[in-house]
């Protein structure tokens, strides 16, 4: 089991753009067709503030949260009753076979490799008429994480890659795949989301709960301070200082179904 991938993560840095990070996830469940008492898991749950959400959106009998991250599961404890329940384990090798009415993971695949291998281990946890959701970051093209990487590699020797330029495949792809893997019906999208911040400084503060985290550890506490007002500098030089800003992130939408 790896738990140590996302010790960088901070549930209250991730949490600032809460509002900005959620509509994906509710488009994403809004995919999901109604079913009685649907048996769910959450495949890198965060927090679990959302996790319990779903289950009553979804009208769930019971709903298992998944992460990597100690830091998180810590604070999705909160949620913890007798129909939802957290568990430490990483997503990329999860397996429960024919278990759960829906698999869902909202923004959390980009984070393991080999997505063929990894959608045909919960495609294999699903009950029959079961349903998979998926939504994963495509935006590794844009400035705030490119010059993430640019500045990394000026820092480190060798530093942790954009798991989304390595790991997220073209939608056509996935569209292929879930056709491999024996879904009757599916639903794949590239959606641009159109944030709107205060000021393309707060591009900052949105990557620092996401991409950045990965460089936390390498750089320790300090190395990661002076990591953030480099990237900040270069950030600003090309997108320019902006107030307002709009952020377009690009995301891919999975949903499928099969019988």
């Amino acid at each position: 089991m790896v738990v140590t991938s996302f010790d960088g993560w901070d549930p209250d840095q991730y949490n600032r753009f809460a509002q900005q990070r959620e509509q994906p996830f509710w488009d994403l469940a809004h995919l999901i067709r109604e079913v009685p008492d649907p048996r769910v898991v959450d495949l890198g749950c965060g927090d679990g503030r959302l996790t319990a959400l779903l289950s009553a959106q979804l009208n769930a009998s019971s709903i298992t949260g998944i992460d990597s991250s100690l830091a998180m599961i810590s604070a999705a404890s909160a949620h913890d009753n007798w129909a939802t329940h957290f568990v430490l384990a990483d997503i990329g090798t999860w397996l429960e076979p024919n278990s759960y009415d829906v698999v869902f993971a909202n923004a959390s695949l980009q984070w393991v490799p080999d997505h063929p291998r990894v959608l045909a281990r919960w495609a294999d946890s699903l009950r029959d008429g079961g349903q998979l959701a998926v939504q994963v970051p495509a935006n590794a093209d844009h400035p705030s994480h490119v010059i993430a990487a640019t500045v990394a590699a000026e820092m480190l020797s060798d530093p942790a890659p954009d798991a989304v330029a390595e790991n997220v495949l073209a939608p056509e792809r996935y569209a292929t795949i879930l056709d491999e893997l024996g879904f009757d019906e599916q639903h794949v999208r590239l959606q641009v989301y159109a944030h709107r911040l205060t000021s393309t400084s707060e591009v900052v503060e949105w990557v620092k709960g996401t991409t950045l985290t990965r460089f936390k550890g390498a750089l320790g506490a300090a190395g990661f301070e002076q990591y953030v007002a480099r990237y900040r500098v270069r950030l600003l030089e090309e997108l320019g200082d902006q107030a307002p800003y709009l952020y377009p992130f690009k995301r891919i939408l999975i949903w499928a179904r099969r019988s």
